[in-house]
């Protein structure tokens, strides 16, 4: 088949078959961020340039070389955001949010758009679970905010990740650190690629993130941590115990200094070994500067943003099948005019109750809806024709056992419901009592105070 166009380089479509996966995980994420205080934000896709080039930085690649700018018809120039924090402090500072209780929790489900060669786990219009946090300064923060990742990755039974964490400093020792790198790389310069010569002069920090230069030049580059100061090496040092005291496991690497400027004091990543290059799920850090930087307001803050695309990688990778809905609950295949007329009826009282069912639109046969029935998944399936509406009796039948039991038609919008229940509860039943642990044996009917006559 000729398409005028098809979808451009760098993006990709998530069908039908797959969309529950997404929706699986946004639910997930939202839950377990709400359980630890965060609510959603959510801003505009894109923002004057300024605000990316004052908070992502300048010298970074993402402002250099990735991101998506164009003059709008008042010549004003206009990004798509590149990643979600500078957009999350910019409506922060300009609601005036810190006003409020603080800290100030808010976490975001978003899209971002950078100018990437495309590769597996990075895309050029991708998707980013973000969280921020507002107006503390305690390292005890720090350790809250990357649990709260950790326990995305346990939710989902990942496995083999490892958190690596480090230090990058402040503005009062940083300066030190990044004249240590000038003079090591300055006497390399000859080995530097030509984006990190210039780096060389305005942010040699970056070098150590830069793919293109050889491990071993990065490896005996001088290490951060040999120039914290003393409030930042306590602060990494409580951090450190926070994460100990929650049993949560890490790894010193001091070669992690993020991608992006606005970063100070603590950074962290959770990295995979099980889906290549881009092996980075999620990644953050504190920007206790960012609030003061955008709007002359000083507040710390610290947050992480963690892939989608990655995300669904990795459990890919690792074999983790998200469980997948029902499709339809009920499916009545009809004979004649008037068999439809009252199938649309039913239909729609079910669906007004939550019921997802259907009923054929198409003019199929019989056997053809049945096989349409079955292609949905649907869990159960009633066929009506003019012997039905002439008995007022239909025949319900449970698809997974093959089962079936005759109902009244006058009432079956308001029995079908329950028996739906019932199902499912027997379902679940029989699956509780075939496998281990607390949950095994426990009577649901009993509990539900109802009789699951769905049995086989």
């Amino acid at each position: 088949m000729a398409l005028i166009t098809k979808a451009i380089k760098g993006t990709q479509d998530t069908l039908p078959g797959d969309s529950y996966k997404v929706k699986f995980l946004e639910a997930t994420l939202s839950d377990i961020a709400g359980n630890y205080g965060f609510r959603e934000i959510r801003t505009p896709v894109f923002e004057h340039t300024e605000l990316f080039n004052r908070s992502v930085g300048d010298t970074t690649d993402v402002v250099q070389k990735e991101m998506y700018t164009f003059d709008d018809k008042g010549g004003r120039s206009i990004t798509l955001r590149p990643e979600g924090t500078a957009g999350a402090v910019r409506a922060f500072l300009e609601h005036g949010l810190f006003n409020e209780p603080t800290p100030m929790k808010v976490y975001y489900l978003t899209s971002c758009y950078r100018y990437e060669k495309p590769q597996a786990g990075r895309l050029r219009e991708f998707h980013q679970f973000g969280v921020e946090c507002f107006g503390t300064s305690s390292p005890a923060e720090d350790a809250e905010v990357i649990a709260l990742a950790d326990e995305v990755f346990g939710f989902l039974g990942v496995k083999g990740l490892e958190l690596q964490i480090n230090s990058i400093g402040c503005p009062h020792c940083r300066p030190l650190y990044q004249q240590a790198l000038k003079d090591y790389f300055t006497a390399h310069k000859e080995e530097l690629c030509e984006t990190c010569r210039d780096r060389l002069e305005r942010n040699p920090m970056r070098i150590i993130d830069c793919k293109e230069e050889s491990d071993e030049l990065k490896d005996n580059a001088p290490v951060v941590l040999d120039y914290l100061c003393e409030e930042c090496s306590d602060h990494f040092e409580k951090v450190k115990q926070y994460l100990e005291a929650m049993g949560l496991a890490y790894t010193v690497n001091p070669r992690i200094v993020r991608g992006l400027d606005y970063y100070t004091k603590t950074v962290f990543e959770f990295v995979s070994h099980d889906i290549g290059a881009q092996g980075t799920v999620c990644g953050g850090g504190r920007y206790d500067g960012l609030c003061e930087e955008l709007g002359d307001k000083s507040i710390p803050a610290l947050g992480f943003g963690m892939g989608i695309e990655r995300l669904l990688l990795l459990l890919e990778a690792q074999g983790i099948e998200l469980p997948k809905p029902d499709d339809m609950e009920l499916y009545i295949a009809s004979a004649g005019d008037n068999a439809s007329l009252k199938a649309a009826a039913i239909v729609h009282d079910l669906r007004a109750e939550g019921i997802a069912c259907g009923f054929d639109t198409v003019g199929r046969s019989i056997k053809a809806q049945m096989k349409y029935a079955n292609k949905m998944g649907s869990a159960f399936t009633v066929v009506l024709g003019d012997n039905e509406l002439e008995s007022g009796t239909v025949r319900l039948k449970y698809m997974e056992t093959g089962e079936t039991q005759d109902m009244a038609l006058e009432t079956f919008a308001e029995d079908f419901p329950q028996i739906a229940v019932q199902a499912a509860m027997a379902a679940l039943q029989k699956e509780l009592n075939t496998g281990e642990g607390d949950l095994a044996n426990v009577d649901l009917s009993a509990l539900l105070g109802g009789n699951t006559t769905w049995t086989e």
